[in-house]
C-alpha cells in the first residue's frame, strides 16, 4: 500500500471504470459514503467505495462530463460538459428527468441550490445560468454576465452565489442585496469554496497557489504554495473539520497545509509523493469522516481513509 497523500489517511479503493480522464467525483449528501464521477468517456458512474464497487452507469451525454451536483435528498443529480446542456436525472432509474440548453459554450460546472428547486451552471461562454426547475419555461431565470473568459467553477449558497473565472475574478453576487463583489487574484480560477460559516473562501489559481480569502472584504488571508497548478483545472477543499487544506496537482500528488500556518504537511521535505499517474483533477472530502475522494486524469477514482474509518 502505497504512502499516505494526507496523513493519517491511506488508499482505500481504486475506482477504475472511466475511459480516458475522470473530471469530476462527488460525494452524495449527508452521512452516506456513495461517490458519483463524470469522464472523458461521456458517463457518469454511481460507486460504494467501501467496496469499490461500481453501482450503475448513467449514459446519455453526447460529449465529455465536467460537472456533477447531487441533490440534498439523494434522489436526483444534475451534470454538464460539453453538449452545452444541463442534464437532470433521477438517480434510481438512471433515465434523464429533463435535459436543459442555453448555453452557447461547454458547461465546466453544475450545482443545485439547497432544496434542489433551482439549478446553476457555469459555461465557457463566460456566464452563469441559473434555472428553476418547478417552471415549465426553458428560459434561465437569471443569467449572470461580468465575467469576461470562462467560468470554471461556481458555488451556491443559501444567500449567495461564488463563481470562478479564466479572467481571474472570484465573483460573489449576495441574492438577498442584490450586489456583487469582484475580487481579482490575476490567474485563472479554477475553484471556489467558502467555509461552512461562510467567513472565509478558498480559491485555487493557475499560479500553483491556493488562497485564503475574507468572504466580507475579499482580503487576503493565507496562500498555500509547493504544488504545481498551472494548466489545468484543479480544485481545492477543506477537510471535515476545517483544519487542512487541500490540493491535488498536475504532478498526480495530493497536498495538505495547515489552515493557520499554511505550512505542508506531511513526512519528508520533497513534498507528498505521486498517488496518481497523472493530473489529480478533482478532489472531495467527506463532510463529516477522514475520507478523501480523488480524480485524475488516469482514468481513476481513489478513496483514501483514515485508520478511525477502516
Amino acid at each position: 500500500m502505497p504512502p499516505s497523500p494526507v496523513p493519517p489517511r491511506t488508499l482505500h479503493q481504486t475506482l477504475a471504470g472511466h475511459v480516458g480522464p475522470t473530471h469530476v467525483v462527488r460525494y452524495a449528501k449527508g452521512a452516506g459514503k456513495y461517490v458519483m464521477s463524470g469522464g472523458q468517456d461521456r458517463t457518469v458512474r454511481l460507486w460504494k467505495p467501501q467496496t469499490g464497487s461500481q453501482i450503475q452507469v448513467y449514459k446519455g451525454h453526447g460529449y465529455e462530463v465536467y460537472g456533477l451536483s447531487v441533490a440534498h435528498d439523494n434522489a436526483k443529480f444534475a451534470s454538464s460538459g460539453g453538449d452545452r446542456s444541463v442534464f437532470i436525472w433521477d438517480v434510481k432509474t438512471g433515465q434523464t428527468i429533463r435535459r436543459i440548453p442555453g448555453h452557447a459554450s461547454k458547461i465546466n460546472t453544475v450545482e443545485f441550490n439547497y432544496d434542489a428547486s433551482v439549478v446553476a451552471s457555469g459555461s465557457y461562454d463566460a456566464t452563469v445560468r441559473l434555472w428553476d426547475l418547478r417552471a415549465t419555461s426553458r428560459q434561465a431565470i437569471q443569467v449572470l454576465e461580468e465575467a469576461r473568459d470562462a467560468i470554471q467553477t461556481i458555488y451556491v449558497g443559501p444567500t449567495q452565489i461564488i463563481s470562478g473565472s479564466v479572467d481571474g475574478h472570484v465573483r460573489t453576487y449576495d441574492l438577498r442585496m442584490g450586489e456583487l463583489r469582484a475580487d481579482c487574484l490575476g490567474p485563472p480560477v479554477t475553484s471556489v469554496l467558502p467555509t461552512k460559516d461562510s467567513q472565509t473562501i478558498l480559491a485555487c489559481t493557475l499560479d500553483s497557489t491556493v488562497r485564503l480569502m475574507d468572504m466580507e472584504t475579499g482580503k487576503l488571508l493565507n496562500s498555500f504554495t509547493s504544488h504545481k497548478t498551472e494548466s489545468y483545472r484543479c480544485r481545492a477543499c477543506f477537510d471535515a473539520e476545517e483544519r487542512n487544506v487541500l490540493c491535488g496537482d498536475e504532478e498526480g500528488r495530493i497536498w495538505a497545509w495547515d489552515l493557520v500556518d499554511g505550512k505542508p504537511l506531511g513526512p519528508g521535505t520533497t513534498g507528498p509523493p505521486k498517488v496518481h499517474e497523472k493530473v489529480v483533477l478533482w478532489i472531495e472530502h467527506h463532510v463529516s469522516d477522514n475520507e478523501l475522494v480523488s480524480a485524475s486524469a488516469d482514468g481513476t477514482v481513489k478513496v483514501w481513509r483514515g485508520d478511525s474509518d477502516r
